[in-house]
């Protein structure tokens, strides 16, 4: 099984917010743009570097609150937030 990964939220000014794992650095943009305010008219721009690469992960985010589905289990409200994802590139840090 693939090794867990870790993956820190960036800005364009290169502030690192918030860290994120998962097996793909798509699994972690998922995770991101759930706690986005992105709608899917106005996505929001993900930056994710891994931790340990000089990699960065561009994504554009948004989450879509649905119905939930027909056999949720009882605890699970009626609508859901359901994040989405679609991958813009890949660029590499510069060296300093």
């Amino acid at each position: 099984m693939a090794e867990i990964r870790n993956f820190v939220l960036r800005d364009k000014k290169g502030n690192e917010t918030g860290v994120f794992t998962g097996h793909q650095p798509r699994q972690a943009a998922l995770k991101a743009a759930n706690r986005s305010g992105g709608t899917k008219g106005k996505p929001v721009e993900l930056r994710l570097r891994e931790r340990g690469s000089k990699k960065i992960h561009i994504y554009k985010g948004w989450k879509e609150t649905v119905s939930a589905p027909r056999n949720k289990p009882r605890w699970m409200p009626a609508k859901i937030n359901k994040p989405n994802v679609k991958k813009v590139g890949v660029e590499l840090l510069e060296k300093i």
